[in-house]
């Protein structure tokens, strides 16, 4: 790597520190935490929808989410390492084939929507825990407790 590269990869590692971004793409629906500062008090106002874009650029990466509010689509561009952002949570994974969904703008109701990703691995998870028979001294206090 050469030396701004490196000095890169510390600005975002310093600015993910205290605040990580989870792993997501576009198709996914994201919920996004912004500061809004209204005079001298701060609050977090969330911002929900579908992520349509991501530009991986360095310290200068960003995203896009579209959302539709009160039947029109309203779009925001938001910095990946930006002080403004709280938090982001994805809340369902979508499954696309591509990387940009610009096709989502002219589409409005049930074609506007994405199908869910599975994740194989999560469903074996989620199996196997429902699986796993409670033990018996589990029972015995459950029996006490409700007698």
């Amino acid at each position: 790597m050469n030396l701004i590269e490196t000095l890169e990869r510390e600005a975002i590692d310093a600015l993910t520190e205290a605040n990580p971004v989870p792993e997501f793409r576009p198709g996914d629906t994201l919920r996004v935490g912004v500061k809004v500062i209204e005079g001298d008090r701060t609050r977090v106002q969330n911002f929900e929808g579908v992520c349509i874009a991501r530009a991986n650029k360095g310290v200068g990466s960003s995203f896009t989410v579209r959302k539709i509010s009160f039947g029109e689509g309203v779009e925001r561009v938001f910095p990946l390492y930006s002080p403004i952002i709280d938090h982001i949570e994805v809340v369902r994974r979508g499954a696309v084939r591509r990387a940009k969904l610009y096709y989502l703008r002219g589409r409005t109701g049930k074609s506007a929507r994405i199908a869910e990703r599975r994740d194989p691995r999560r469903e074996a998870d989620k199996a196997a825990t429902k699986a796993k028979p409670a033990a018996k001294g589990d029972a015995a206090v459950k029996a006490d407790s409700e007698a």
